[in-house]
C-alpha cells in the first residue's frame, strides 16, 4: 500500500471532476480525498495498492467527458490511511 499525492491541471474544475474521481476511486478501492484549489487545478490524496493507484492515475489524465487535463502531478508520500474516499470542500 501506498499514498500519493496528485495536482490535476487544466479544465477541471465545473465539470464534474471531483464526483467523477469520487466514483472511479471507489470502484477501485482507493482511499483519500479529493478536493478543488483556489488556483482552479483539483488536488488528490489517495491510499491503495501500486497497481490500482497507477490505474486511477491514468484516469486522473483524462477526466471526466467535459474535463480538459493538461498535467497531472504525482507525488509520492509516505503511506496514510483513510476511511474512504470523500468530496472536500
Amino acid at each position: 500500500m501506498k499514498t500519493v499525492r496528485l495536482i490535476i491541471k487544466g479544465k477541471v474544475q465545473g465539470v464534474f471532476y471531483r464526483a467523477t474521481a469520487k466514483d472511479i476511486a471507489d470502484e477501485f478501492g482507493i482511499k483519500g480525498w479529493v478536493k478543488n484549489l483556489p488556483d482552479r487545478n483539483v488536488e488528490i490524496r489517495a491510499s491503495a495498492t501500486e497497481e490500482m493507484l497507477q490505474k486511477f492515475i491514468a484516469w486522473c489524465k483524462e477526466g471526466p467527458p467535459k474535463a480538459k487535463v493538461d498535467e497531472v502531478i504525482v507525488e509520492e508520500l509516505g503511506f496514510e490511511e483513510f476511511k474512504g474516499f470523500s468530496i472536500s470542500r
